[in-house]
């Protein structure tokens, strides 16, 4: 899951901070800064973002319980944060009242190159021939691991089985396939295919990857190629079909429209499965995205939520101790985390092979999928860098211009924002 506006839109607006020490809720503040204890050494402020999973909010309320008893010198303030998490988390790294301990969505590589986050090969120890290579890679910078990844949430295509039966149609292999599918299962009442609100969504990222491209190389700004510019310029033949669902009640991050028989396919999150099963049975399958070309590659996209250390904070070696406790040794609670609030994937091999949820059906589908296909993005994929690649695509399936020169015009703008992460 990713740590700008679609991602974070799909969490609740809860609010609210919990202090723990040694176990007991002992104070209750709306306040994102502070707290202390004449009980402990220590007191961490843990920051995290209003997760929109019903329990959890209670689930993390109820990790620290569990760490501050087996750690009574070390008092923990749950931070629970609504609204943009990103702008308040970046706001707040500024000052004096930042968080010892925050989650950040799609990982930031300039957060450790400008010291702000601390390096954690410590803490992973002997674990770390456990965790996914894929989330290793994620976190490394120079060599060095800088966050500890919580779960990896994988984003694909949800179709219902009946309804593209009923049509004859079979799911789509390629994005031609995907095309003709939306066209012919739009009618008068229905549209085909929801991608977002906008319908934008991650179409343009996911595209570029089925028809070879890539976004960012080595620091440089490649979403201006022959491959791109002909992925994202096919997105537009959706749009001129008039086959994509726009302005739902919700956007792409919650099966609504899915659900309640709006549309028959859309682009959703493995989080909402348990949703999209207790709504459908068994009638639903899930897809990578589509190759753009027959023998090319499908796609999908796999983010998550990324643990960090304050390296500027007052008490590091203690706030190291927690996401080591809580994200590398507690496996029990990692896989609650992971299939008891929605469906994620938990970053931890064994922990991933004994999450039941996920062993039958199209979870199980879901994680063969994203073991083959799934794509997550760069650490320098920050929200500087994706916003310009994201307008021009949406000007270019509009209709408002030469997607060759949109696309050259915002990779300068991206790497110039490259450019000054590494400065």
């Amino acid at each position: 899951m990713r740590a700008y506006g679609p991602q974070l839109s799909r969490r609740g607006f809860l609010g609210g901070s919990l202090l723990f020490v040694a176990g007991a809720a002992v104070g209750c503040t709306t306040s994102p800064t502070g707290g202390g204890s004449a009980d402990a050494k220590a007191t961490l402020n843990v920051w995290f973002h209003a997760y929109g999973e019903a329990g959890t909010q209670q689930a993390v309320t109820r990790y620290a319980t569990a760490f501050t008893k087996a750690n009574p010198d070390i008092a923990v303030k749950v931070t629970w944060v609504p609204g943009d998490y990103t702008s308040k988390l970046n706001a707040t790294l500024l000052t004096d009242g930042a968080p010892d301990v925050f989650e950040i969505g799609d990982f930031s590589e300039a957060l450790a190159r400008r010291g702000q986050i601390a390096p954690l090969d410590e803490v992973y120890g002997s674990a770390k021939a456990d965790f996914n290579q894929g989330d290793l890679d994620l976190v490394t910078v120079d060599g060095r691991l800088y966050g500890v990844k919580t779960l990896d949430d994988v984003m694909m295509l949800y179709y219902r089985k009946s309804v593209l039966a009923k049509a004859g149609i079979a799911p789509p292999a390629t994005f031609d396939d995907l095309v003709s599918t939306a066209r012919a299962l739009t009618t008068g009442d229905t549209k085909g295919l929801f991608l977002g609100n906008d319908g934008v969504g991650d179409s343009p990222i996911v595209a570029v990857w089925s028809n070879g491209g890539e976004l960012v190389t080595d620091g440089k700004a490649v979403f201006d190629s022959p491959q791109a510019v002909a992925a994202v310029t096919g997105l537009k033949r959706l749009h001129d079909d008039r086959s994509l669902l726009l302005g739902f009640t919700t956007d792409w991050w919650d099966p609504a429209a899915f659900v309640q028989n709006v549309v028959p396919m859309q682009w959703g999150g493995l989080w909402s499965m348990p949703a999209v099963k207790a709504a459908l049975g068994d009638d639903f399958g899930v897809l990578p995205w589509p190759a753009f070309r027959p023998g090319g590659t499908p796609a999908l996209r796999v983010g998550g939520w990324t643990s960090c250390v304050n390296a500027k904070g007052r008490n590091v070696a203690a706030a190291k101790r927690f996401v080591q406790w809580l994200w590398v040794e507690q496996t029990e609670l990692q896989k609650d985390w992971a299939e008891s609030y929605g469906f994620h994937i938990p970053p931890r091999k064994s922990v991933a092979a004994t999450a039941d949820k996920l062993s039958g059906g199209a979870a199980k589908e879901t994680v063969r999928i994203a073991a083959r296909y799934g794509r997550g993005n760069l650490g320098t994929w920050d929200t500087a860098v994706s916003t310009p690649f994201i307008a021009a695509a949406t000007k270019i399936v509009g209709g408002q211009g030469d997607a060759a020169r949109l696309l050259a015009d915002a990779a300068a703008q991206a790497q110039t924002a490259l450019d000054k992460q590494r400065s």
